[in-house]
Order: structure tokens, then sequence, then C-alpha cells
């Protein structure tokens, strides 16, 4: 157990550069005292690491010096293989670096890690878009991307919801890839970031100036804090409808899992029938109508009035529709 963490105390000096007590220990998940000790034991060894005092100071490496152990478990080099998606990765334009980068990180493992993760990589793959969809087209992630990696300015056509077509000049921080689709977190100038989905790009011009990243972005953090807020702006209504019994699987499928756990827990017990009161987060009465209709006879809208009516009107066109001889001629 020691031994794996003075390993990792000497790759994070290593890969950082100076390094505080207090860092480290938050790193390391121990004490600032157990730091010390570390430090010790990794200079009596031989490691070239030395301290600066005072308010700016810390731990660090003698210029030019690194180790030549990569320090991976086996479970770790594994892991490494299914964070290899080849589909993202060749829309980066990444394909032939990724592969060469595999074989590299191949090469370099011992026997038993080489194999293990051999295995896994055989084993296991990550398919990234959900079922009856297509991944996005995204003609102009390459160059969306370069300016990502670059600090540069983009001018971009964009096509909103409306549909309506607008130019935007932003500062791209990040690319994000959810559920298949990639994301551009940019910030307009003078404005604080926000969220585009790239296959809405129409056109996009990387500009020759480049922009400084603002001192502390953290895009996995950004990101978690848009995605809550997105889910509680999504859901601005609410039905009361009964729920039959055994049916709580099928409307965690359709009306999605968040919301529906959401309905179940704070819902009484069943009544007599079986039945299931319950509140459910909609984002609303045209969108829940058209879900809701997906559960068939195993759920009834109770409220409000405009969500009822609607239901019982489409299922009064179906139910005329289907009730009488058929309009057209079937196919054969």
């Amino acid at each position: 157990m020691r031994a794996s963490r003075l390993l990792s105390l000497l790759l994070l000096l290593q890969t950082r550069g100076r390094m505080t007590a207090a860092q480290l220990s938050e790193q390391l998940e121990v004490s600032v005292r157990t730091v010390y000790r570390d430090v010790e034991a990794l200079s009596s060894a031989g490691v070239p690491v030395y301290a600066d005092r005072g308010p700016a100071g810390g731990y660090q490496l003698l210029d030019g010096y690194r180790t030549q152990l990569n320090g991976l478990t086996t479970e770790e080099a594994s892991s490494l293989f299914l964070a290899g998606l080849p589909g993202p990765a060749a829309e980066l334009g990444l394909a032939d670096v990724a592969a060469a980068a595999e074989l590299k990180l191949l090469a370099a493992l011992p026997p038993e890690p080489r194999s293990h993760a051999s295995r896994m990589r055989e084993r296991f793959l990550l398919d990234v878009p959900g079922w009856y969809r297509d991944a996005d087209d995204v003609p102009y992630l390459g160059e969306v991307s370069d300016a990502v990696w670059e600090g540069r300015v983009i001018r971009m056509v964009y096509r909103r919801w409306g549909p309506t077509e607008v130019v935007r000049q932003v500062r791209p921080y990040g690319l994000v890839l959810k559920g298949g689709s990639w994301y551009l977190v940019a910030a307009p100038e003078g404005a604080a970031p926000r969220t585009y989905r790239v296959s809405r790009i129409v056109s996009a011009d990387v500009l020759p100036d480049r922009f400084a990243r603002p001192e502390g972005f953290d895009l996995a953090q950004f990101w978690q804090s848009y995605a809550a807020d997105f889910r509680d702006r999504m859901y601005t209504a609410e039905a009361t409808v009964r729920l039959a019994p055994g049916a709580e699987a099928l409307l965690r499928v359709t009306a999605g899992t968040r919301p529906a756990e959401a309905a179940l827990a704070a819902a009484g017990p069943p009544g007599e029938d079986g039945w299931t009161v319950l509140r459910l987060p909609v984002e609303s009465v045209r969108h829940a109508c058209w879900l809701l209709l997906r559960m068939g006879a195993s759920l009834e809208v109770l409220g409000p009035p405009e969500l009822r009516e609607a239901m019982a009107s489409t299922v009064s066109q179906l139910a005329a529709m289907y009730g009488g001889p058929l309009t057209g001629s079937a196919p054969r």
C-alpha cells in the first residue's frame, strides 16, 4: 500500500510540478504528516525531491528528472482501453493517433497487464449513441476541436430551434460528447459560457484571434451544473396520473428515470384496486400528451384538465380512425 502511494506521489510531482504538502495530502487522501514521511522516504531512496520554503513554496523534483515507471496496475491499464472510443476519435480526426497510442501502450506494458488489457478490448465495447437514433452529423467538428485546442475564436452561423440562423463569435472552452451528440461550451464576447449543439453549426471559421482561457474554468464542473439546471428548466409542469400495478418499469422507460423515480418516491400507497396516484413532472401539456399516450391503458391522466382533454381528444380521433372501414388500400 505504501509503495503504491510513494509511486503516486512521485508521479504527481513529475506531472504537475511543484505541489504543497497540503495539496499532496488532499490528492493522496492522507495526512500532511504522512506526506512529510513519504517525501523523506523518496529522498532516502535517491529521488531528487526538494522543498522550497515560504508561502509560494512546496515540493518538486530536480529539473530534468523523470522516472520511466508508468505505475499502471492491471486494472488501470485495462480501463484505458475502455476509454478509447473509436467513433468519437474518428470524428475528431484522431483515429490513427488513438490506434498508434493504444499500440504503444500495449507494447510498454508488462506481460500480465498487457494480456488483461487485450482481453478487456476483445470482450467489452462502448457504443455511445442510443437505440433508434444515429449519431449527429457534425461536419464542422474538426474546425471546432482545432479552435478549442489552440484557443482561437470561432465565427459561426448557428441554427437555433426556431429554426432561425444567427451569427455568433465565441471563445470555445471545450467539447462534450453526450449520448452520441457533441456540444460546444463557448462564451460570446462579454458573456458567460453557453452550450451549442455542434450539429446545428451551419458554417464555422476559425479566426486568427487568440483568447485567454478563464483561470480556474473546469469543463466537467460546468457541464454537471449545466445538466442539472437543464433538467430543472425542462420539467416546468406537473401531471396527476393513476398508474396500473406493475407498470412502474414502463413509466421509467416512457417518462424518464429521474422524473418517474421522483414521482414514485413521493407517491402514497396504492388504492384498493392496486392503482397508484402520482404527481409526475412533465415538460408541457403537448409533450406530456404525446409521451403518456405511449403508456396505453396502464396510465390514466387525472389532471390538469387541459392535459386530460388533450388525451381524450387524441384517443377519440384514434378510435374514429380505427373503428371504421379502411380509408385506403392496404399494402400488399
